[in-house]
């Protein structure tokens, strides 16, 4: 077997162990936001306006026709790039094992760069209109109070069952509600001692103390990450929202690649990119602000 054809075993087994380790473990927020292909150099997210059925009253009467209003959210994917130099003949052996270091972490970064992409859009402004042209702020799509933010210092069950009322209010459906956390707000509601409790396999959908999390509770499904950036020396974003609200549009899904580079003393190269954007699409979003200094 040739040199060439070695290298090119290695760098299909490179990119089947990076895709399998990917899709095996997946990011926090896949599933939870809607998705969409992106062939282009952008990507509109349509919306329809809300309707109402009309009653029919006679027989034969005329057709009553609704006006639907169409308006759209616009996405630029930008370029995400993971990349390392191999200099050690003995690493490009461990290259092609399905648990080899280089693809777990390649894929880890790939999936924390999904996340990112989403929570950085959940309050970041939102292009608008037919050409993109338009700017929708976060502040302009309020979810139960005119203010941008629900703050909440240390987060109580009555905390969370506010930010189910905001829900119900905007008539925002049940299923596929979500809320994106920094890890000590689970440990908080789980020492809550007024109900509903978090604790209580009553209202969990599992036994909370004994994993020592939250899965889905008071009707949102609960993500545990440390992603968020901090505001300050103190405050972190916590974010709640209905995965119908916030769209990604995936361009180019994991290209791999493996190459010798003579200008790097002949260095092997690992290379894992893709290209993806995300936007609020409507109205649906609620972040509080947490003290994490009190979570962390």
């Amino acid at each position: 077997m040739s040199d060439s054809t070695i290298e090119q075993a290695r760098v299909l087994q490179f990119k089947s162990n990076v895709l399998h380790l990917y899709q095996q473990k997946g990011s926090l927020l896949k599933g939870l936001v809607r998705e969409e292909a992106l062939t282009g150099k952008a990507h509109f997210f349509e919306r329809v306006s809300p309707t109402a059925a009309t009653k029919r009253t006679t027989r034969h009467e005329a057709t009553v026709h609704i006006d639907v209003e169409h308006s759209r959210r616009m996405v630029t994917p930008a370029d995400y790039v993971w990349s390392t130099l191999v200099d050690d003949t003995d690493k490009l052996r461990i290259i092609i094992n399905p648990e080899s270091e280089y693809a777990i972490e390649g894929a880890s970064a790939m999936q924390r760069t999904y996340d990112e992409v989403v929570i950085a859009a959940f309050d970041a402004d939102a292009k608008s209109g037919e050409d993109g042209s338009g700017t929708v702020t976060f502040a302009s799509e309020p979810v139960g109070s005119s203010s941008e933010d629900l703050s909440s210092g240390n987060v109580e069950t009555a905390d969370v069952l506010n930010w189910k009322l905001q829900f119900d209010i905007l008539n925002i459906p049940m299923d596929n509600r979500v809320i994106v956390t920094p890890p000590g707000v689970p440990l908080q509601l789980l020492a809550a001692t007024s109900a509903p409790f978090a604790s209580s396999s009553d209202y969990n959908t599992v036994k909370a103390l004994v994993r020592g999390e939250i899965d889905t509770w008071v009707g949102f499904r609960w993500v545990v990450t440390n992603i968020a950036p901090l505001l300050d020396s103190t405050d972190k974003y916590l974010y709640a929202f209905h995965r119908d609200s916030m769209g990604i549009a995936v361009a180019r899904d994991m290209v791999t690649k493996m190459d010798v580079l003579p200008e790097r003393n002949y260095n092997t190269q690992l290379y894992i990119a893709r290209s993806l954007g995300a936007t609020r699409i409507q109205k649906g979003v609620l972040r509080s602000r947490v003290n994490s200094s009190t979570i962390a």
